[in-house]
């Protein structure tokens, strides 16, 4: 991509961003304006706010990118993204937003009557929301470094930075209209770019995807690898190389890469010719038999493919109801029948951003297959454009999807600051002054900024879902079960969350820092819904069994407060008549 164009794309993207926002800090004002935008948001407005800061990093590069590599299986990300909402509209919506709470802590203190529950509550959100926040701040140095050549931590740098001014100037009020013009900008990002890129596929023949694991290289393709490498070539196949290769030094030779192990040097340039098979690197080539990139459960992912992939529906269909930036929008609705409406809007809006994914993900096994081998595969929806149209027209495509990229760091980006800042400044900070929650801002963005510097090889994608992980086992159990069920208790809701949450919160940190690496202890690490939920479920219920004498003496009004419908708005008077 040409470096000119793309950096206009995003500092416009940039600029816009806080054009925008400044519409929103004229008329916040109050403490609840920057915490629910005084819950006057319409159900439309709304629903285009939601889906803003929904569709993160993980959306708009991780899933095109784990579909290019591991296939059909990881069609499950998108669908469990939208999915979660149907539950979230069943079971949460309209109750959460008759609580009246402002945080998912809030709630929990209603609810439970219990600072114990809020205190372990707002720990959890803070945990969740930083979690989350590490793929959008690794999505954006990747994309500045593609864009630039500038080192990795500076775009997650530049992404605090907005993100900080944008969240502490006009907190909810502001960012909502950010959000909703984000989304129909990421919408149109992957729209445009992808009608070119089919059109030109037709015109080279349309071919179609090498449907093993190992795909071939459509074209003459150069890769250049930045950092030392080690790869397995399973048939001999000849190169031109220039850089370092089995530790010789080459300067555009003509190698014959035998069959078998090779070690290459960073800064080298490999040039495959078209038709060889992409080598692929160690930590992907030790997987077993080759398998069918367009059939299910065929790749071994995690080596137990079945458990992998129910750990992946569990977390997604569940985790979207606690994910904090999520619900806090809830909040803003002026009531519980627009709450509905909200949900119901979202799934339409999110369906059709991700029906454009899968098709990314195709392209990229056909004209980016190199990816693989440099391990950048979150990079394919950034550089299609050039790689199928090049010139003017690619580099002019590729920058509007620069742009949205762009937009999804900053709206997700955005929400979850809001969400762990909201937190801070009510649970930290002793009170709930506008200034208090513009000082809780930096810590909310500075600690995930400081993490994804260390944690950088960790795909996009990947890392939201182990954040849904504990989203689905902690807040997922105390939700269902502080709205629908009388029982629960305040030492009931507190093992739950510390189980639950606790437990899949241990898991994922165990598999960012690069715990078991394969097997049985890996596959439970790395996907830990599938015995986290139940845990977390099973806990709340048998200890509030227990305790049965411990429920909170106003859960009959809270409960009728969750579940009656508000009382209609009265009529405005109408002109007199005679």
């Amino acid at each position: 991509m040409n470096q000119t164009y793309g950096i206009v794309g995003v500092t416009a993207v940039i600029l816009a961003t806080v054009l925008v926002g400044a519409l929103g800090l004229r008329i916040s004002r109050t403490t609840s304006d920057f915490y629910v935008a005084s819950r006057t948001v319409a159900p439309r407005l709304n629903a285009c706010a939601v889906s803003g800061e929904y569709l993160s990093a993980a959306s708009f590069l991780g899933v095109a990118g784990l579909v290019l590599a591991q296939g059909v299986d990881m069609l499950w990300f998108p669908i469990g993204y939208t999915a979660g909402f149907l539950v979230l509209l069943a079971f949460v919506a309209a109750p959460l937003r008759r609580s009246g709470a402002y945080t998912l802590p809030d709630f929990a203190e209603a609810r439970l009557e219990s600072r114990a529950v809020r205190r372990i509550a707002g720990v959890l959100v803070v945990g969740i929301g930083w979690l989350y926040l590490l793929p959008q701040l690794r999505g954006a140095g990747l994309t500045l470094r593609l864009l630039t050549g500038a080192p990795g931590w500076l775009g997650g740098l530049v992404v605090a930075a907005v993100v900080t001014a944008a969240v502490a100037a006009g907190g909810m009020r502001s960012i909502t209209f950010v959000q909703a013009f984000q989304y129909w900008l990421k919408l149109t990002a992957l729209l445009v770019p992808v009608v070119f890129l089919l059109l030109a596929w037709r015109g080279d023949n349309a071919p179609a995807p090498a449907w093993d694991d190992r795909p071939v290289f459509h074209r003459s393709t150069e890769v250049r690898v930045d950092r030392p490498l080690t790869f397995t070539v399973r048939e001999p196949v000849r190169v031109t190389a220039s850089g370092t290769v089995d530790g010789r030094a080459v300067h555009g030779d003509s190698l014959r890469l035998g069959e078998g192990r090779h070690r290459i040097g960073a800064q080298t340039a490999l040039r495959f010719p078209a038709g060889a098979r992409v080598p692929l690197p160690d930590r992907a080539a030790d997987r077993a038999a080759p398998s069918s990139w367009a059939e299910p459960l065929s790749s071994e992912r995690e080596q137990h493919g079945l458990y992998a992939t129910y750990g992946l529906i569990l977390a997604t269909f569940l985790g979207t109801m606690g994910l904090p930036h999520v619900v806090v929008r809830f909040y803003t609705n002026p009531d519980g029948r627009a709450a509905r409406r909200t949900t119901v809007s979202v799934l339409a809006l999110l369906g059709a951003f991700y029906l454009l994914i899968p098709l990314y993900g195709m392209l990229g096994r056909l004209y980016a297959p190199d990816l693989l081998l440099t391990g950048d595969t979150d990079a394919a929806v950034l550089v299609l454009p050039q790689r199928l149209l090049g010139g003017v027209a690619g580099d002019l495509l590729g920058a509007l999807v620069a742009g949205g990229a762009c937009a999804a760091f900053l709206s997700t980006a955005s929400g979850l600051t809001m969400s762990v800042a909201g937190v801070l400044a009510q649970d930290v900070v002793p009170t709930l002054g506008v200034r208090h929650f513009r000082l809780a801002t930096l810590p909310a963005i500075a600690v995930p900024t400081a993490a994804a510097a260390v944690v950088s090889d960790l795909p996009v994608a990947d890392a939201v879902g182990l954040a849904f992980a504990v989203s689905a086992s902690s807040f997922c159990p105390l939700l269902v079960l502080g709205i629908w069920w009388r029982g629960l208790t305040p030492p009931g809701a507190i093992a739950g969350l510390v189980l639950g949450g606790g437990s899949a919160l241990t898991a994922v940190t165990a598999t960012i820092v690069g715990g078991a690496r394969s097997g049985w202890v890996h596959t439970l690490l790395a996907w830990p819904a599938v015995w986290s939920v139940p845990v977390g479920f099973a806990t709340m219920v048998l200890i509030s069994l227990a305790t049965r004498s411990r429920v909170p003496p106003g859960t009959a009004a809270t409960m009728a407060r969750l579940h009656l419908p508000e009382p209609p708005a009265p009529a405005r008077p109408g002109p007199a008549t005679t």
